[in-house]
């Protein structure tokens, strides 16, 4: 049983037994790891309500940037800097996802006000600000699809069963508290064969562990889930899916995981 009932359980496994790892985050924020899978997350997050408005992605990004900002020296900024102005000189070959995912209409959870997909793909998306998700929403239409708002979690449910050929989730797992019940979800939705990819930030990084409490992937409190390569092939597995790592080869260096999970074929 968990002695302190304001703070949840293992969302992966279950488990009560967990170890607090406050370094990692200031009050009043806890993070624990799971002793029996590893497992890494907030087990104090608030509830939806507060994610939509309050705490609404596009008001939490824009003052951790300000602050991490401030603390990052010239050097860092510059490379920050070069970083970026590459993504753009690249275009869409920086959306690795493209080249992963079929034609058809596809489920962009977490989409913000971002369309990511045009022809052949027709968009659809989950959004939980309902900010976002009204400007999301009038593109997606204007394209042929629409985009729903609430958590993703729960909005899953609203679609069909093979329905989708791919699904998103481009930075928005470790934002979901019931991340389990929108795998079940994913895996319900896509078509056999479909895929779905996935990118987090990736608690293994050798930037992480030199980092520490300053590593850009702890955001207080929207991001809620830690996943290693590991935990987020146990977690992918367990639904069903099988899994495949898309940066596999400089996983241990990347600050991010790019993963495929696929709905094998009925």
């Amino acid at each position: 049983m968990n002695a302190h009932p304001d703070l949840r359980d293992c969302p992966a496994c279950g488990s009560a037994t967990v170890a607090a790892l406050p370094d990692l985050a200031p009050e009043p924020w806890h993070i624990g790891g799971c002793a029996e899978c590893d497992f890494v997350f907030l087990r104090n997050p608030v509830d939806y309500t507060a994610l939509e408005e309050k705490h609404a992605w596009e008001t939490t990004y824009s003052t951790e940037h300000e602050a991490r900002e401030a603390k990052r020296g010239m050097v860092r900024r510059i490379a920050r800097q070069v970083r970026i102005l590459g993504y753009g000189l690249r275009g869409k070959r920086a959306q690795v996802y493209l080249k992963h995912l079929e034609p058809g209409p596809v489920l962009d959870i977490g989409c913000g006000d971002v369309v990511r997909f045009d022809a052949p793909f027709t968009p659809y998306g989950i959004e939980l600000s309902k900010a976002l998700c009204a400007k999301a929403d009038a593109t997606m239409r204007a394209r042929g699809g629409y985009c729903l708002q609430g958590a993703g979690a729960e909005r899953i449910g609203d679609w069909p069963e093979n329905m989708f050929s791919a699904v998103l989730m481009h930075s928005f797992l470790e934002h979901e508290v019931n991340f389990p019940q929108l795998l079940e979800g994913c895996f319900r939705v896509l078509k056999p064969n479909g895929r779905a990819f996935i990118r987090v930030p990736n608690f293994a990084a050798l930037n992480r562990r030199i980092q520490g409490a300053n590593w850009a992937g702890l955001r207080h409190p929207d991001h809620v889930n830690y996943f290693t390569p590991a935990t987020l092939q146990s977690v992918c597995e367990r639904t069903g899916f099988q899994f495949k790592l898309v940066n596999r080869f400089k996983i241990w260096l990347d600050d991010n995981i790019q993963a495929l999970a696929i709905k094998p074929a009925a």
